[in-house]
């Protein structure tokens, strides 16, 4: 009675012993499983654990791909190389592949038995060995759908339960599965991200292109003879130009048109960052180089590093910071803040200001070495003022760009509006008669935009500088002109449908129009 109550005991003991071991190893199967960026290399040492743990003989892992419409081998254990060669199934051919078509597992007690198991993935015929084998294949499903299968083959016990081991490789195999799912979350996650990258790279380089940038001035042509000149080389490039002039428009050109293009596009406003901080933006911090630097960060000459860098506002930089700043420029290296580490970089410099460098450098407040430095191919961009043809063609862009935005419906600018967007001196430039546009199409409550649409800078003596002195006669009467122009232009200059049009007779405004001198020919083209 001892002998059999120890008996019992030894049994129940080796039972706990043995799910303790399979419980350990699902948690190392699990972290192998996590902690890997090669899942095939992860697969293959499941399948090593689960011989060292459990002594599987053999073991395969077969995944479905798409593409072949087969049954892979992705890993195996225990095989011969030329096996796995030959280790290609459809979908229901032999067990394994009954096994993903059904999503059902098959146990096998004795594959002497079994004669289906004679397929060309076992060279080796089982019933030579020595020893009688079992064979269990469970199946691998992600989404309820299988996609692969987990196959063991061990030495035949008569004690073993094949029904809780095979239990026991259905939880490794959905774990499995949820590696497979992630894997292919990961892997369409960068593929997405790889088609955004390329499709917003060509939407940069659309954006960029010439075409885009608006201008038929003979300014401006000169401006994209020197751009399509100076883009196809590694010169550097100094932008000189008034505030709002679009010099960062030019930069982006010029970087998008290069053989940089494929590259990074960074850019810094010298003035915008605080002198203390602009050095470790520049070339970066190591840990501890300051209060707060709490861990190594790259800088834009860095980041920069293949590309272009754009350095705006670049005759705000400190004295001390010029210092730094001519050295990487000469020698194309620097050490971050911190750091004794020379790094090199291959990096294409634009700069822009609006300053006069020149007598900043007279003044001591520019470096002259740094000046010549950067000054190597300078490309002056006009102000509005100094191409007016331009205005117009720039204010129907901006109309057509806001009047989209704000999902409104304006067909034109009047000829009133366009008189005195023509007479206004713009000392903000684009930036500013682009935000006039954009304020004018959100007032604007009619399909034409008017000229009391426009900001009342633009129809002040201060604003415009071309009324000295408004008066409620004078102001009625410039409203009645522009009543009167509008009309002839929707009319091409005609007198009597600009008449019937304003419902008037066509007497009334040939006087009028006599009286404000207004050239009906203007309105015939």
């Amino acid at each position: 009675m001892q002998s059999t109550n120890k008996t019992v005991n030894n049994e129940a003991l080796a039972r706990e012993r043995a799910e303790m071991r399979k419980l350990t190893t699902l948690l190392e199967i699990g972290q192998l499983l996590a902690d890997t960026k090669n899942l095939k290399g992860a697969l293959a040492r499941v399948l090593e654990l689960l011989e060292q743990q459990h002594r599987h003989t053999r073991s395969f892992i077969f995944l479905y791909d798409k593409e072949t419409d087969r049954l892979h081998i992705e890993a195996i254990f225990g095989f011969s190389s030329n096996s796995a060669r030959h280790a290609i199934f459809r979908v229901g051919d032999g067990i394994i592949g009954q096994v993903v078509k059904s999503g059902k597992s098959v146990i096998i007690p004795k594959t002497s038995r079994e004669p289906s198991l004679q397929i060309p993935f076992f060279k080796q015929q089982i019933t030579s060995r020595s020893r009688e084998q079992s064979f269990i294949c469970v199946p691998i499903i992600v989404g309820r759908k299988p996609v692969g299968a987990f196959g063991v083959e061990m030495a035949y016990k008569t004690e073993r339960n094949y029904e809780r081991h095979s239990k026991f490789l259905a939880v490794a195999a959905s774990m499995i599965a949820q590696a497979l799912k992630v894997e292919h979350l990961i892997a369409a996650e960068k593929q997405r991200l790889l088609d955004e990258n390329i499709h917003l790279k060509q939407e940069l380089r659309e954006r960029y292109d010439f075409s885009h940038i608006i201008g038929t001035s003979n300014q401006m042509r000169q401006v994209f003879e020197q751009v399509t000149k100076v883009a196809r080389t590694d010169t550097t490039v100094i932008l000189r130009g008034e505030s709002g002039t679009g010099k960062e428009l030019i930069a982006h050109a010029i970087h998008y048109n290069s053989h940089r293009s494929n590259a990074p596009f960074i850019k810094v406003n010298c003035a915008a960052i605080p002198e203390t901080l602009l050095e470790a933006e520049l070339f970066g911090h190591e840990k501890g180089a300051f209060t707060g630097a709490h861990g190594r960060k790259k800088g834009r000459f860095e980041l920069a590093n293949g590309g272009t860098l754009f350095l705006d506002e670049i005759g705000d930089l400190s004295f001390a910071t010029q210092v730094k700043l001519l050295r990487a420029l000469q020698e194309r290296e620097f050490e971050r803040l911190g750091g004794t580490e020379t790094i090199k970089v291959d990096v294409r410099v634009i700069t822009a200001t609006n300053k006069d460098l020149e007598k900043a450098i007279q003044e001591g407040q520019f470096r002259e070495d740094l000046y010549y430095r950067l000054n190597v191919f300078s490309i002056f961009i006009p102000s509005l003022r100094e191409r007016k043809s331009d205005i117009l063609l720039l204010a129907e862009h901006f109309l057509e760009k806001y009047e989209r935005k704000h999902n409104k419906r304006i067909r034109r600018i009047s000829t009133p509006a366009i008189d005195m967007l023509m007479s206004y001196h713009f000392p903000g430039n684009v930036r500013e008669l682009e935000n006039v546009i954009e304020r004018s199409v959100l007032v604007c409550d009619t399909n034409v935009l008017h000229g009391h649409h426009l900001p009342p800078t633009l129809q002040t003596a201060e604003g415009s500088d071309t009324i000295t002195r408004l008066t409620l006669i004078s102001s009625v009467e410039g409203y009645e002109r522009d009543l009167i122009q509008d009309a002839l232009k929707t009319t091409r200059g005609n007198k009597a449908k600009a008449a019937k049009l304003l419902d008037s007779t066509e007497r009334i405004i040939g006087y009028k129009i006599s009286k404000y001198r207004i050239d009906c020919s203007r309105f015939r083209t």
